[in-house]
């Protein structure tokens, strides 16, 4: 029974995960969705951006700090191990939904191209964006990266393999490739406003900052792998002559 309730959540924290995901690609897009990140009614500037940079910092906070190796150590004293990694996407999914529900737009241009080919290429790039980050998802493990296969193994009696350090395909190149999808995807624009702007200024410099971290622990987990890694594959942009 417990194996089965624990299945039972990581589908429904998978759930989570996709409903957030898919509402991502629209609120970024400013389309389909009810909510995007230029519609409502604008207030004022300087109380919108402060509120906006806060949503934004929760959501950084949280998803940065449950990644932590420290922070999961004690946490799955808490939690079972097995539904850790579901919680942490469940946690990630409520914080995106609370900042797509309390967004508040700020709808002045900072640019808009009317070039038919140069917005096209712009939409274009838009949608790489996403196609890279749901690609390396799978690259690696996609239902491993989002709780499903720990819960399973949990209902199976299985153990998972310990963790091996591998780069295929865009990892070969790229050592964030995920990131370096979200980047493409919120900054790729025909029409950015502030508000967008924002969004995509302060998502870039939380990267930044996240990359370090996670690779501090992979330092320590991975050691002079990782390292030697470091030195042939570029962070986020491929650069000629850093391959294996």
């Amino acid at each position: 029974m417990p194996g089965l309730v624990a299945v039972l959540y990581g589908v429904i924290a998978y759930g989570f995960t996709l409903v957030a995901l898919l509402y991502l690609v629209g609120f970024v897009g400013n389309f389909v969705v009810p909510k995007s990140i230029d519609s409502g009614t604008a207030g004022p500037l300087l109380t919108s951006m402060v509120f906006d940079a806060l949503l934004i910092g929760l959501f950084a906070i949280q998803h940065s700090v449950m990644a932590r190796q420290s922070f999961k150590r004690w946490w799955t004293r808490v939690v079972p191990p097995s539904i850790e990694r579901s919680t942490y996407v469940l946690f990630t999914s409520l914080t995106l939904l609370l900042l797509y529900w309390q967004w508040q737009p700020i709808p002045a241009p900072v640019w808009t191209v009317h070039n038919p080919a140069v917005a096209g290429g712009l939409d274009g790039t838009f949608w790489l964006g996403w196609v890279v980050l749901v690609a390396s998802t799978c690259l690696l493990n996609h239902f491993e990266l989002f709780g499903l296969s720990q819960v399973f193994a949990r209902l199976f009696g299985k153990q998972l393999p310990d963790p091996k350090f591998r780069t295929p395909l865009l990892y070969r190149f790229v050592r964030h490739p995920i990131y370096l999808g979200v980047l493409l995807a919120v900054w790729a624009t025909p029409s950015m406003t502030v508000g967008h702007l924002l969004f995509a200024g302060m998502i870039t410099g939380y990267i930044l900052i996240g990359i370090q971290l996670e690779e501090r622990d992979l330092i320590k987990q991975f050691g002079d792998q990782y390292r030697r890694y470091r030195q042939r594959a570029a962070m986020l942009i491929p650069l000629p002559g850093r391959r294996d």
